[in-house]
């Protein structure tokens, strides 16, 4: 049997040239970018572990409830019947992603990404402080000790975290109270829940202890996106090829230094770099713009002598020595996109009403016959409580004169934020039918600020003249 064949070269920066996993150890840069990014970073932690705890109007900051259906949000509250509002809300937050990055490059990827903060501010700072550093933990990966007390204890202090970030985590879709419910109980009282805590917990784990880097370069869609978000005016973490090429150690004679570019080839970018690029190659998708490379750089630049910025914020035009545009179709029609879509929204979120009722028909055959020859028609009603507190919702039906009309339960109780359903039964005489159909009017009020009318059409057999009706509401019969 032949020997499988030897890619020459690396073809990809996680994968060596034999096939086995090049584990990345990037060695940190601390410079200016670095420290600002640490603020950004420890703010961003420090807001979503506390964020499900915040309460505004009686609601969680953040809440998306699939049990109970809604979605609450800086004191807005999403109900079932909000489609529209939370496309608007999701087509909003994506129209301003894609303006983030037209004008600010992978800013995103680099600064507040949760996979970036994590693992280069909380998971990878533990690591090197518990295997000697960038060296120690490159001295462990080329002797294959994946399982020496180093680092066992680094792995038992990733999964202490990795419950910590799980729960949270699980408290932005469940809340904090019930979540603590959760917590004071047996496993075995709550076997489905707690194996969502445990699968979560140890996706978090295994992604942040091995699988890392990748699921920026393998996973995540975004770099793959960049292509099309990004123009050559957009702007990227670059090196100036013009000033550092071409390359190499510095020059000792003048004649040389004047030929030479300012890269001195050290590749202190690259050993910097959280996914493994160099940076010299151009704008690359695995680079997630996180400055690493810019800090390095500017220290070299600053041993040598020269002046920073030979990797900075920069664009492909810039670099190629074209003025800066920045009005551009792309930074014309994402603001007009979102500013569309986002007033939208705020539109009708302010001027929504207290509360959403919806008439719907019921379930079965349209109409039915009684026995003494009068048509039945069920109605339901579904009223969802956009308030805090709990209202009262009284249902009048107008147009059904002659006829009777039952409630089982009016006026409908609805708690603050819920969504409830009744059904009303209309008997009406054959005769009321104009064409198989009766024009009625429900109006639903909760006696204080919010009334309603819907207009409805009963249905019943054709053939008949409708007699002339009151103006006068009718009151469904039931609970008083």
């Amino acid at each position: 049997m032949t020997a499988p064949p030897i890619a020459s070269g690396r073809v990809l920066p996680t994968l060596n040239e034999d096939g086995s996993r090049n584990w990345i150890r990037p060695r940190p840069s601390p410079g200016r970018w670095w420290r600002r990014r640490q603020v950004v970073a420890y703010l961003l932690m420090v807001v979503f572990i506390a964020l499900p705890h915040i309460t505004i109007n009686g609601h969680p900051a953040f809440l998306m409830s699939f049990p109970k259906r809604e979605f609450h949000l800086l004191g807005w509250t999403f109900l079932p019947t909000d489609t529209l509002l939370f496309m608007l809300f999701l087509f909003s937050t994506i129209i301003g992603i894609f303006l983030l990055t037209a004008l600010f490059g992978r800013a995103w990827c680099g600064w507040a990404c949760p996979q970036t903060v994590y693992l280069e501010f909380l998971y990878r700072p533990i690591e090197r402080l518990l295997e000697g550093g960038y060296v120690g933990s490159r001295n462990l990966d080329r002797e294959r000790k994946f399982f020496t007390p180093r680092r066992l204890l680094k792995y038992a202090i990733y999964a202490v975290i990795s419950l910590v970030l799980a729960h949270t985590f699980l408290a932005y879709f469940v809340g904090v109270d019930e979540l603590a419910v959760w917590m004071r109980r047996s496993p075995w009282e709550h076997p489905t829940s707690f194996m969502v805590m445990a699968l979560t917990a140890i996706a978090i784990w295994y992604n942040f202890t091995y699988f890392r880097e990748q699921t920026c370069l393998i996973a995540c869609p975004y770099g793959r996106w960049q292509s099309v978000l990004l123009d050559r005016q957009s702007l990227i973490v670059a090196y100036d090829y013009v000033r550092g090429e071409p390359r190499g150690k510095p020059a000792t004679s003048p004649d040389a230094a004047a030929k030479q570019g300012d890269c001195v080839d050290c590749k202190a970018c690259v050993t910097t770099c959280p996914t493994g690029i160099d940076i010299r190659n151009g704008l690359q998708m695995e680079c997630v713009h996180c400055t690493q490379c810019m800090d390095a750089c500017d220290a070299i630049m600053d041993k040598v002598g020269k002046p920073r910025g030979l990797i900075r914020y920069s664009s492909q035009e810039a670099l190629a020595g074209k003025p800066k545009r920045l009005v551009r179709p792309r930074t014309v029609l994402y603001p007009l996109a979102f500013t569309l879509a986002f007033g939208t929204m705020l539109t009708l979120l302010f001027t929504k009403e207290s509360a959403d009722v919806t008439v719907l028909r019921g379930l079965g055959a349209p109409f039915s016959e009684e026995e003494d020859g009068r048509i039945a028609n069920q109605v339901r009603i579904k009223v969802a409580n956009r308030g805090s507190d709990e209202a009262r919702y009284r249902i009048e039906l107008d147009g059904a004169t002659g006829g009777r009309v039952i409630a089982p339960e009016n006026p409908l109780v609805v708690a603050g934020g819920e969504v409830r359903e009744t059904s009303i039964f209309v008997l009406l005489p054959r005769e009321a039918f104009t064409n198989g159909a009766r024009e009625v009017t429900i109006t639903v009020s909760d006696g204080a600020r919010f009334t309603t009318a819907v207009p409805w059409r009963l249905q019943g057999p054709s053939g008949s003249a409708a007699p002339a009706t009151s103006p006068a509401p009718d009151t469904p019969e039931g609970t008083p």
